[in-house]
């Protein structure tokens, strides 16, 4: 798995999101992913939210994804 396989997979599951993801071993990630529909979503609902555009990859090819999930608003605050 390499990391703009997962970037993509994340942008086309949810529309004008934006993600950075990192990971240099193939099979632990870090991504950041702004997304204006994680307005008003606790931090649990958001993660789910990603984890949906991946589906089956997560636990299988993606052996672990760090994330950080914030909307336009907050990623302009530098949160």
């Amino acid at each position: 798995m390499d990391t703009q396989t997962i970037k993509t997979l994340i942008e086309q599951g949810l529309p004008g999101a934006s993600a950075d993801v990192r990971g240099a071993d193939g099979v632990h990630f870090d991504a950041t992913v702004v997304a204006s529909a994680f307005a008003g979503k606790l931090p649990l609902a958001r993660h789910r939210m990603v984890y949906a555009t991946l589906g089956d990859l997560m636990g299988g090819a993606i052996h672990a994804l760090a994330l950080k999930t914030l909307t336009p608003e907050e990623a302009d605050k530098g949160h």
